[in-house]
């Protein structure tokens, strides 16, 4: 990092430590100096708790309230019945973040404030979740303004692998009794444009699910599921693909990069495989 950003920052720091030490760190924006505020919490999302996750770390989309509060990237640690998030910012307009309203986080004793970690060129904040797909409160403190300013974060359950659920908490081709063979299974694409072919083709074998989806547009080039990159499995027409299918019933993360917009461009996308749909298909 430039030594004297690193410098300005530690300095900007003290200044701050000094602040709480005297009961004094600035106090909460009014509406007046906020952007828009975003609602994250979408209809029907029940909240996920560390009990229904694999421990480990994952990477994770977050929503968040403010177009303000710029969120670069998310590594979301599950251990011991608790959920932890590093958040990566994409800089250091924000020296503190606190777990609940603005209000309680101006009259919080210093302990009890997440101040910003270095990492390199890197800024990030650890931060704790009680749940997934639910908003969490969150106030950040501003360098610049001196003000605590209210955020909403979600974390996005539908953004983790498929390996970082339970086995008992997924609805799998185990699980429905499926024998091996090829069926149909209803596919909703969720997020964007982009327009998803259903019901899509469903492969089982030695308990593995895969399905044939296929886009309405031929100008989509990969897709990314569970990190690992897909490439069209067909010639001409639309763009299809093979891709696993880890659960039904629930969203599953999917990228899609979109040759119709220039430069080509990664959207996230959630899709989502009815259970009560399948049937066999006939050949």
């Amino acid at each position: 990092m430039n030594q004297k950003i690193l410098a300005l920052l530690l300095a900007l720091l003290l200044m701050c430590g000094a602040a709480i030490a005297e009961g004094d760190l600035g106090g909460v924006a009014d509406a007046s100096e906020m952007t828009d505020v975003i609602d994250v919490v979408e209809a029907g999302m029940v909240p996920v708790t560390a009990d229904r996750l694999n421990d480990g770390t994952y990477e994770v989309a977050v929503d968040c309230s403010s177009s303000m509060f710029k969120i670069v990237g998310c590594a979301l640690t599950v251990a011991d019945g608790a959920m932890t998030a590093k958040l990566t910012m994409k800089s250091d307009a924000y020296l503190y973040l606190f777990p609940g309203t603005a209000e309680d986080a101006a009259a919080a004793n210093e302990a009890d404030l997440l101040a910003l970690q270095t990492e390199g060129d890197d800024f990030c904040f650890t931060f704790p979740v009680p749940a997934l797909d639910a908003g969490v409160d969150c106030a950040a403190y501003s360098a610049r303004k001196q003000l605590w300013y209210p955020r909403t974060l979600l974390f996005r359950a539908d953004s983790l692998p498929g390996e970082a659920w339970r086995a008992d908490d997924l609805v799998t081709a185990q699980s429905l009794g499926l024998s091996d063979g090829i069926y149909l299974v209803d596919a909703a694409l969720e997020g964007g444009r982009a327009t998803l072919e259903s019901p899509a083709l469903l492969t089982v074998e030695d308990g593995v699910c895969t399905a044939y989806i296929a886009f309405g547009t031929a100008k989509i080039d990969y897709v990314i599921v569970d990190g690992e990159k897909y490439l069209p499995t067909n010639d001409g027409g639309n763009a299809a693909f093979t891709i696993p299918v880890s659960g039904f019933d629930r969203g599953l993360s999917i990228i899609v990069d979109s040759t119709a917009i220039k430069p080509a461009t990664e959207v996230q996308y959630t899709i989502t495989f009815d259970s009560a749909s399948i049937e066999h298909h006939d050949k």
